[in-house]
């Protein structure tokens, strides 16, 4: 039977346990939500969002009648249609009672790899879905992102949130075979990178006109657009910006499809390529971008690149290489007013989102490496990358004073870099030469 001091007893137990279940509440509802493109306490000036709020929409293109060069026979590819989704990042009207915050949907795993099955997983981003463009009197310059192989168009959301909050259309791509969920031989990316970015520029550039019917009419200025590439995004923006694959390369991919003849047009010399040069590119953003150790490029071909361009790279890079790789690029382009941003010790990993939570589990192991940095906090590097491509870009696409935080010592560790918290520019290098 229960006595006075029994009941006592349970009632302050219910007692306790609300005010623990209250206080867990009001815990978890004052802990901030960090995501991807969040500034660290530490972040350089350049790398805080800008004044305007974002809207994220899906695109899908279809690049018809293409070579498809993963069957072909006797040197001949048959013909069949690429489709090219594309996720578009822009100035927004958010309204007062919507919040910008979105779900993005990707996967984790290859498709061709039963060892890494795919594994659906949701990340949270700042932008609203489908939301209605901000009214201006003039278009945004247009950024176009190429991801890596394997990667996907929302690879590095930390970034393409953060340009479309200062004032730019950012479209990145879904490059077909190339992604987690359809990965095919690399010949096709070999080929397709340059062809797939050129495509989309022109589909957005239809799509901003005046009256096109699309939400990106008025929008976009694709007479002003930037390039950025990741990898194998980077060799694809390269070669778009008029760095031609040497004659290795197209005797090299030659022996992989049968003796096809397309990847020639691509090459250094090539009367077809020499027209793909687009004028309305004005800028280039690579992040580690691959092919100089396997002789896809050569100094010859290296000539070519004449527009200014922002190489950034880990010194220990060992999908790319650095000194026989990306600093070679960067060595041997010697007509473009060019840039090398270096992070000491790190490798390959520069430009991607954080290690999603889902790769820390068990038997995740290869999907967390594809994403994280040895000796770097990838957030870090998220926020140091904001603030350099901020500056590029708004010097060459928007005629932004922000020469000061590209005009400092190559060493880091040596004076503390303009725009950085002091004590905090470490760890890092900045190269500059000029044509």
């Amino acid at each position: 039977m229960l006595n006075k001091n029994s009941f006592r007893l349970i009632g302050f137990s219910i007692s306790l346990f609300i005010c623990l279940i209250f206080n867990q509440q009001i815990f978890a509802q004052s802990e901030p939500e960090f995501l991807n493109g969040d500034l660290l306490p530490n972040a350089p000036e350049l790398s805080a969002r800008g004044n305007h709020k974002v809207g994220v929409r899906t695109l899908e293109f279809i690049h018809g009648n293409q070579p498809d060069i993963l069957h072909s026979k006797g040197g001949v590819a048959p013909l069949y249609d690429r489709n090219l989704k594309v996720e578009v990042w822009y100035p927004a009207q958010i309204p007062n009672d919507k919040e910008e915050l979105v779900t993005y949907n990707s996967v984790l795993g290859v498709f061709s790899d039963p060892g890494r099955p795919l594994t659906p997983f949701e990340f949270k981003g700042r932008a609203l879905r489908d939301a209605n463009p901000e009214k201006s009197e003039q278009k945004f310059p247009l950024v176009l992102v190429s991801h890596g192989y394997l990667g996907s168009r929302l690879l590095l959301t930390y970034l393409t949130e953060n340009l479309a909050s200062k004032g730019y259309v950012v479209v990145a791509i879904d490059h077909k075979e190339s992604t987690y969920s359809d990965a095919g031989g690399f010949q096709s990316t070999l080929l397709n990178r340059a062809k797939d970015i050129l495509f989309i520029l022109d589909e957005i550039s239809k799509s901003s006109v005046e009256n096109s019917g699309s939400f990106l009419s008025g929008l976009a200025d694709a007479n002003n657009t930037g390039i950025i590439g990741y990898s194998m995004g980077g060799y694809g923006v390269l070669n778009v910006a008029g760095v031609g694959y040497s004659q290795k390369a197209a005797g090299l991919f030659a022996s992989m499809t049968e003796g096809s003849k397309e990847f020639e047009v691509l090459t250094t010399g090539n009367a077809d390529y020499d027209k793909m040069r687009d004028s309305r590119i004005k800028a280039v953003v690579a992040f580690a971008p691959w092919g100089m150790q396997r002789g896809v490029w050569d100094n010859e071909g290296l000539k070519g690149l004449k527009l200014p361009t922002l190489f950034i790279a880990g010194d220990q890079d060992d999908i790319s290489g650095y000194e026989d790789g990306i600093k070679a690029i960067y060595n041997g382009a010697i007509n473009s007013d060019r840039f090398l941003l270096t992070y000491k010790n790190a490798r390959h990993n520069i430009a991607p989102n954080p290690p999603p939570a889902l790769t820390y589990l068990p038997g995740k192991e290869k999907d967390y490496a594809h994403y994280a940095e040895p000796a770097w906090n990838e957030r870090r590097i998220n926020n140091i990358n904001q603030h350099f491509v901020t500056a590029f870009l708004g010097i060459h696409l928007k005629e932004l004073e922000y020469q000061k935080f590209l005009d400092v010592q190559a060493n880091s560790n040596e004076k503390n870099w303009v725009g950085f918290p002091p004590r905090y520019s470490v760890g890092l290098e900045l190269l500059h030469e000029k044509p």
